[in-house]
């Protein structure tokens, strides 16, 4: 056992080197193989909360954020959840608490997640771009349908 953890020791050193070039995947991969090999290594699991919030961060819906991955919460979470959950990671992550590689952005990225949903007119607009979001992803199908049918219609 004391095999894997020098293993994971090395795997999280260089999940840390890679969060510091900014290579969150590479990040992502190396602190989920540390954990894998040796789940109980000092720092990991604060580690992880770090990677995780760089990870939901990275993952965009048409160049916009995600606010409730950062978060980790449904979009229909109501106030006192989104408040809850705030709370849970400010703790978890705040850079006093959390000695970890990246603690200090992944802490600034979720309190920027929290005062846009938080705010009730913030809040709102987030949902109105999720919204319009949601109908432009439909909308490229129906147009490449009828492209297709005056493509076809054409040839013959």
């Amino acid at each position: 056992m004391e095999c894997n953890r020098d293993e994971a020791i090395r795997a999280k050193g260089i999940a840390e080197q890679k969060l510091m070039e900014n290579d969150i995947s590479g990040a992502h991969k190396f602190a989920l193989k540390a954990q894998k090999m040796y789940p109980g290594l000092d720092g990991l699991s604060q580690f992880m909360e770090v990677v995780n919030v760089y990870v939901a961060h990275e993952k965009k819906t048409r160049g916009e954020v995600d606010l409730y991955g950062v978060l980790a919460l449904d979009p229909s979470a109501d106030d006192e959840a989104v408040r809850k959950q705030y709370k849970k990671l400010a703790l978890a992550l705040h850079p006093d608490k959390n000695k970890s590689v990246g603690a200090d952005g992944a802490f600034k990225i979720v309190s920027e997640a929290w005062s846009v949903l938080y705010d009730r007119s913030k809040r709102a607009m987030t949902e109105k771009k999720r919204a319009t979001t949601n109908e432009g992803v439909k909308k490229p199908t129906t147009t490449y349908s009828r492209k297709k049918k005056k493509g076809e219609s054409s040839s013959h």
